[in-house]
């Protein structure tokens, strides 16, 4: 690889309008001008998150955030400043653990770049070994599309292509500054040769070459580097999204801060009681625990305080500090289980579905509104050329030598079929209007093999139009030094010089190019929608043409007009000016080109319309009607007309044959002189029938669209600005409001003509619905990208527009049909699982917690600690962690081809069902009656003066070691009780954490190890299984504890053997939603 370090240049002025200068060679300054040395990061790249300088304190920072962690460092940094009963080591090493676990230039310089080598910056194409300086270029590192890409050096550099000629190139070039779109890109290179005038080109995206990509079909290529490092695109898209929260989480910080409450209530209790207690004078100084002068001379408040922080610390253990640990390893260890899932396979692609963030995992049960794409997600995006219209008269089927197959669209008064000039001129269209690309080394010389040509392109619709000429006889054979080739039905060959493309965008919904014919003439080809064509054409030209189009569209097919326009030469030479000077801005160069484009796309003459079919993709149909049965709300968001959206709809099953259609488009509310009064006029009807036909009730709408009419709603995007911006004079201002509420009481909802902000802001207005539901979207292109973002949830389709879509993307999946499963099974089982994790960790840390409390009114509320220091410390760590986390990662309460076979399983733990005030209580009063049995079954048992055959009295370490063998076993019995699905690994962490418990007691009583014999554990619980009262008392106060548990399976099992349909009844946890009638 070559390279060569050169000056570094950047003018003051460029610099503060957001543009940067690069100089290449030894440029010539003038007197006047000044260098001003500017710095550029050189070319590392740092993808980590942290340095080696800022990880302690960055990581820090970000896990301190964290409401328990929080809390968990001030109850340490007590206990280290206060005199607590408790030692820092109880609560400062499972935090130690839980921080543990969770935390590990632009140069100027000319660069030669081989085939197969990633490019090591971001370059500008100076020149490559093609004579037309074109290389090709694969992006897969960048957005996942494998095909190769064409990208072009500016004419005026194509020449050089050895180092002794790229070595005497003098310019500069000036672009924005770095910016992470990997498909805008804005610039233009000076280049100064003997005359002192330089010349200027236009720089845009396909000139820049990428760090990341790869060179292929090309020997070598010449760039210069413009941005380097961590400047680079590549390293510029590795910023993190926004970051989303899952409804889990919310409820777990909600949860601590009733935990806190009670703690807090509790701390207060002990110290009023602690100090109404010493309020008499033997128990405040007993003879034998004499306060020292200065314990006399402490101020009463603050030591009240004192006692209030001791109290707080000996009862912190309430608060589950290693959840969040346990958390994080099941959503990250839980996720494998998508991208494992060989269902999620796709064969064509050899892909299968991929997790971009493992923090969602639970939210996909829990989704209320499913917004989708249509193109390339409900369909195929696999085109083909159906049919064309050419001045009314349909063509269909394959040409015989010169002539087309041709039928009429109505009575046409003197044809059967269209002027012979004006077939060819159509073909002629769809062979120049578009961006395809011939694949290398498949063109020849003179008369082409047709059959050997493969063509590459970003849009599909574009391939299938060219092979549709082609199967008329116009082949499009590939573009050469400029020249677009076509080969006519003669088997001539016709070259059209190419001199501008007016790139398809979407807002403009079309695309036009400019060409010379070998005669001279200049015309302008021109392709898009019907909305965006028929503004621009002579209006008589329509008729004919919009008749067939419209039945095409109810076909489900997708149509695109053409047109054309000649343009004279002086008018061509302003165009061209005009272009020029937009190309070389650098500030609002879009804005410019598109006020170009759309001054010279008027006054175009209509030729005709094509006919495309996207085939509808597998099991679209059954996953939607999977989804409503789920009670999901399905919207299709897509920027095709009515007719095509609405066909597709119908095919795909978002509307029934009986679904009754409510329309606000521009079509219902034209019929109006005034636009806003006739569409308050609608909304106010269609908001009357659907209160009427939904009233207001307890009941949810979900179960109420099985027992009535169902609506569907179809909207477009000129309607839904006039409803978003309507004007506030106009006594409407309620638009929003109103079309909210239809859209609510709707099943589906169509949304056709939509842009991309459009899709957003549709997403965004359901997520600020009252009661903030659920919203997923799912999409294949870049122009969904938006919708995904802003959605809850978003699902990436690997589709054939590129991976924008699955780049930022929460999950990618390859086809639509994928969705099913995804949300159904693993996102059903998911909430479950970390909904039962959440709530088991709070339960048991109470029934740890409570008889601590209830100890204190035994103790004299002296803050004396009820377990040893190494049973605080481990509860959490290592006695009852493992269990919870295998359950949350493998347990199926409900069989997975249950879940799928069976939608309605799925709006059993809508709403965040599982983690509502009702469970929470239950766990919550469960916790409160085993901690309270353990208590007082153990205080009992200790009435008797003696429980050893020796007559030895045990103390209160033998007293606090009964209760803690008793909690935890039974809340470890508590997990078994509440498994399903049993494999090999449960019931290793099951009883081996039993197991573990007994060996820890033994080692840390000092009979497994007798270098512990010094401490206050010593022999206590060895001792303590001595006993026969204690072993009878242990198993009775477990069974005791449990039996809630047990009588609740009992009345289950009962109740399902009762039931009157017993296949639909299946396994039920405690905190499901209960559903009338069945599942509806």
């Amino acid at each position: 690889m070559f390279r060569r370090s050169l000056n570094r240049f950047c003018a003051g002025e460029e610099k503060r309008v957001g543009t940067r200068t690069v100089f290449v060679g030894n440029h010539p300054v003038s007197e006047t001008e000044a260098y001003i040395a500017q710095k550029f990061c050189d070319n590392r790249i740092i993808s980590s998150k942290y340095t080696l300088w800022n990880f302690l304190p960055k990581n820090l920072f970000e896990q301190f955030r964290r409401i328990a962690n929080f809390y968990f460092l001030i109850i340490f940094l007590i206990q280290v400043t206060v005199d607590t009963p408790t030692s820092p080591i109880t609560s400062g090493l499972p935090l130690f653990f839980v921080i543990t676990v969770t935390a590990i230039k632009q140069v100027g310089d000319i660069v030669e770049v081989q085939a197969d080598e990633t490019f090591p910056c971001d370059l500008i194409l100076l020149s490559s070994c093609t004579v037309d300086g074109t290389c090709y270029v694969t992006t897969a590192s960048l957005d996942g599309e494998s095909n190769c890409k064409t990208h072009y050096a500016v004419r005026d550099t194509i020449e050089l292509r050895t180092v002794e000629s790229i070595d005497n190139l003098r310019a500069a070039i000036e672009c924005e500054q770095p910016q992470p779109d990997l498909y805008k890109f804005v610039g233009r290179i000076n280049i100064y040769s003997n005359s002192i005038e330089a010349v200027a080109r236009s720089l845009g995206p396909e000139n820049l070459l990428l760090k990341g990509a790869t060179l292929k079909n090309t020997k070598k290529i010449y760039g210069v580097a413009v941005y380097t490092g961590m400047e680079t695109k590549m390293a510029l898209n590795y910023q993190g999204k926004s970051q989303k929260r899952s409804a889990v989480e919310k409820s777990i910080n909600a949860f601590l801060i009733v935990y806190l409450f009670i703690l807090l209530t509790k701390a207060a209790i002990c110290t009023t009681l602690k100090y109404v207690w010493q309020s008499t004078p033997h128990n405040d100084e007993p003879w034998y625990n004499q306060k020292t002068q200065k314990e006399r001379e402490t101020w009463k408040v603050l030591k009240m305080f004192t006692d209030f922080l001791s109290f707080m610390v000996l009862f912190n253990f309430i608060i589950p500090v290693s959840m969040y640990v346990t958390v994080e390893m099941q959503k990250f260890l839980g996720s494998f289980f998508i991208s494992w899932d060989n269902d999620f396979y796709d064969e064509e692609i050899n892909e299968g579905a991929l997790v971009n963030t493992s923090d969602l995992n639970e939210e996909l049960g829990q989704v209320d509104y499913v917004f989708t794409d249509k193109t390339g997600t409900l369909t195929e995006n696999s085109m083909e050329f159906i049919e064309c219209c050419i001045d009314g008269h349909k063509y269909k089927g394959v040409a015989q030598e010169t002539d087309g197959l041709s039928q009429t669209d109505g009575p046409l008064p003197y044809l059967d079929r269209a002027d012979k000039n004006r077939e060819e001129l159509f073909l002629r269209a769809l062979c120049l209007c578009h961006t395809v690309e011939v694949k290398p080394n498949d063109t020849v010389d003179g008369v082409t093999e047709s059959s050997e040509l493969t063509y590459m392109s970003s849009s599909p619709d574009e391939i299938a139009l060219v092979k549709g000429a082609k199967k008329y006889g116009f082949t499009f054979v590939g573009v050469q030094n400029g020249y677009m080739r076509v080969e006519n039905q003669r088997k001539e060959i016709e070259e059209y010089e190419l001199l501008h493309t007016l790139n398809f965008d979407a807002v403009r919904r079309r695309m036009s190019v400019i060409v010379k014919t070998q005669t001279g003439d200049i015309l302008l080809f021109c392709k898009g929608a019907d909305s965006a064509v028929f503004p621009r054409v002579q209006n008589h030209e329509i008729d004919l043409i919009k008749v067939h189009v419209e039945h095409n569209a109810m076909e489900g097919y997708r149509t695109l007009c053409i047109a054309f326009k000649e343009i004279a030469p002086d008018d061509y030479e302003r165009v061209n000016r005009q272009l020029i000077e937009a190309k070389m801005a650098l500030q609002d160069r879009e804005e410019k080109m598109e006020k170009v484009f759309d001054e010279i796309e008027t006054d175009m003459h209509l030729i005709g319309a094509t006919a495309v079919e996207d085939k509808l993709q597998d099991q679209a149909a059954e996953t939607i009607e999977a989804l409503h049965a789920a009670g999901l709300k399905v919207w299709v968001l897509t920027g095709d007309k009515m007719e095509t959206a609405k066909s597709t709809c119908y095919a795909c099953r978002l509307f029934q044959t009986n679904t009754e259609l409510l329309e606000l488009t521009t079509k219902t509310i034209e019929e109006s002189e005034r636009k806003e009064d006739r569409l308050h006029e609608l909304l106010t009807e269609y908001r009357k029938k659907l209160l009427h036909e939904f009233p207001k009730s307890t009941r949810s709408l979900k179960k109420a669209w099985t027992e009535h009419q169902e609506y569907g709603l179809i909207i477009d995007g000129s309607t839904l600005s006039l409803i978003l911006n309507s004007s506030q004079d106009s006594g409407s201002n309620n638009y929003k409001s109103i079309f909210l509420q239809i859209c609510m009481k709707c099943t589906a909802v169509l949304c056709c003509r939509m842009a991309p902000l459009q899709k957003a802001q549709i997403v965004r207005m359901v997520k600020n619905l009252k009661g903030s539901p659920i919203t997923l979207s799912i999409g294949d292109g870049a122009n969904d990208v938006s919708m995904i973002l802003e959605s809850h949830v978003g699902i990436g389709i690997k589709g054939k527009e590129g991976r924008q879509a699955s780049r930022n993307s929460d999950y990618a999946v390859p086809k639509f049909k994928h969705l099913k499963k995804l949300l159904l099974a693993h996102g059903h089982l998911y909430y479950v699982r970390i909904a039962h994790l959440v709530q088991y960790f709070f339960y048991k840390n109470l029934c740890f917690i409570l008889p601590q409390f209830l100890y204190q009114f035994f103790c004299g509320f002296s803050q004396q600690p009820l377990y040893d220091a190494a049973y605080l410390t481990m509860y959490n760590i290592c006695f009852t962690s493992l269990p919870i986390l295998a359950y949350s990662l493998l347990e199926q309460h409900i069989n997975i081809d249950t879940l799928t076979s069976d939608p309605r399983l799925y709006m059993k733990i809508s709403g965040n069902a599982m983690l509502q005030l009702g469970p929470f209580l239950y766990w919550t009063f469960l916790a409160a009656f085993e901690g309270t049995v353990f208590f007082f079954g153990t205080y009992f048992l200790f009435q008797t003066t003696s429980l050893d055959e020796n007559g030895k009295v045990y103390g209160n370490w033998t007293f606090g070691t009964i209760i803690f063998t008793i909690l935890v076993f039974t809340v470890t019995l508590k997990l078994a009780l509440d498994t399903r699905f049993w494999t090999w690994i449960n019931h290793l962490v099951i009883w081996g954490s039993l197991a573990f418990y007994v060996f820890f007691s033994f080692f840390w009583g000092g009979i497994i190890w007798p270098f512990l014999k010094q401490q206050r554990m010593y022999f206590v619980f060895a001792q303590m299984l001595s006993s026969v009262s204690v072993w009878l008392t242990i198993i009775l106060l477990i069974f005791v504890s449990l039996s809630p548990e047990m009588l609740r399976i009992v009345l289950r099992s009962v109740r399902r053997r009762s039931t009157r349909n017993p296949n639909l009844e299946l396994p039920m946890l405690l905190s499901y939603k209960h559903i009338d009638s069945g599942y509806r």
